[in-house]
């Protein structure tokens, strides 16, 4: 299994977040799981990589000729492949992976997964999509998530299949749990 981890080029102010992403990359290299990721060596990504690669797994990072030009990439990863742009590196992620996780971050994170999910949603792919909701770090986003749904703007069984964990036991086994919806448009 290879999952898609999206999260912080940072840290975060709570040392929580630091501390589970290095045991869910710890879990990861232990299980066998291996992990795509942005390619950088900061933050939460680098946090995550170096404890997958720590721990024996592997890991394929994905990042921009930009970001790589500025020093960002993570220098000792199982492959990195270097694109042209983000929608490219999208676009390899979601080709690498059989899921996506978002952990805590920033606008990034939010992007990267809201895609993933709405690609689900309209059936370009029928991969799991999660959130790590690290000591509630996404409870305010399900709320209003399920506003969306309370006002008519999103159908609850599309909110359904989101899987929601905060321990690598539950997001494992909330992928392979997972069964697709019927696409949006069908």
């Amino acid at each position: 299994m290879k999952i898609a981890v999206y999260c912080g080029s940072r840290s975060g102010s709570d040392p929580r977040f630091a501390r589970a992403a290095e045991d869910l990359g710890a879990y990861f290299g232990n299980h066998g799981i291996d992990v795509v990721f942005g390619g950088g060596h900061v933050g939460l990504m680098g946090i995550v990589a170096d404890a997958v690669l720590a721990n024996g797994g592997k890991v394929y990072g994905v990042i921009p000729e930009h970001l790589r030009n500025r020093e960002l990439a993570h220098g000792g990863l199982t492959k990195l492949f270097v694109v042209a742009d983000m929608h490219e590196r999208k676009a390899k992620m979601a080709e690498l992976a059989d899921g996506f996780v978002a952990l805590p971050g920033g606008i990034g994170t939010l992007e990267e997964i809201f895609e993933a999910w709405t690609w689900a949603q309209l059936g370009f792919h029928h991969k799991p999509c999660a959130l790590y909701n690290v000591d509630g770090f996404y409870d305010p986003l399900l709320a209003m998530v399920q506003r969306m749904e309370a006002v008519g703007f999103l159908k609850q069984e599309y909110i359904n299949m989101l899987v929601l964990a905060d321990t690598p036991e539950q997001l494992v086994d909330g992928f392979r749990r997972y069964r697709p919806p019927h696409e949006k448009w069908r």
